[in-house]
């Protein structure tokens, strides 16, 4: 069953008199439990790719389907409701609140969901003792270390439950070890939680993880290999 659907999807910025077709008539379907790697070199559109499905950006023209509704005419209020409650975002910059502890970080989206308290704390540990940093769950983000960050920017992705998770470029700032562990884990609540990853990236550990891999190059996919 395809839970991602683009149809013609194609995003052109304007730089002064030049086009820049950074998406170029993408046409995808991804399906339920997929663990999937966008690659290619910088300036393919990977990461315009993954913020169009994400609902983060609009496209210029065509079409994006994720659980069978259509976000490129989806208005913003309903579109942020959409991403809270469907889609989760591990950035390679971890986005995290610095003045929040790890435990707070992890359970920010549930608090925007209204989620009750207890549901929260019991999630919430839960998903750090998962990732590995439950002994950090009262340290700030400063207080850890880059891997230690990106733990917890995967515990937050998660604490909503999301059909999706959209990761750019997640093991771009982790030693070798941290990658490792990191995308072991994403292995595995993929197979436990059922939960559908596309990666951005450039890390031949993450490739050699998927199970399917595409190729961008300016804009237009031109490879697609299945595991």
């Amino acid at each position: 069953m395809s839970v991602i659907e683009t149809k013609n999807l194609s995003k052109i910025y304007d730089e002064g008199p030049i086009r820049v077709h950074a998406v170029n008539e993408v046409t995808l379907n991804i399906e339920e439990g997929e663990f999937t790697a966008v690659v290619g070199p910088s300036g393919s559109g990977k990461t315009t790719l993954l913020n169009i499905v994400g609902g983060l950006d609009r496209p210029t023209k065509g079409s994006v389907k994720v659980d069978g509704v259509e976000l490129s005419t989806m208005n913003e209020s309903n579109l942020i409701k959409f991403r809270l409650e469907n889609i989760g975002f591990v950035f390679q910059s971890y986005n995290l609140i610095p003045v929040l502890t790890a435990k707070e970080n992890t359970e920010f989206i549930m608090l925007l969901q209204g989620a009750p308290e207890k549901e929260r704390q019991e999630r919430v540990m839960q998903l750090l003792h998962e990732v590995g940093i439950g002994e950090q769950a009262d340290k700030r983000p400063s207080e850890m270390s880059g891997g230690q960050q990106q733990r917890v920017a995967v515990a937050r992705a998660l604490a909503s439950r999301p059909k999706f998770v959209l990761a750019d470029e997640p093991t771009a700032n982790l030693d070798s070890k941290s990658a490792e562990n990191l995308l072991d884990l994403m292995l595995m609540l993929n197979k436990e939680e059922q939960v559908t990853f596309i990666f951005s990236t450039h890390d031949q550990r993450v490739i050699d993880r998927a199970r399917r891999v595409i190729t961008l190059e300016d804009g237009k996919i031109v490879k697609d290999e299945q595991r």
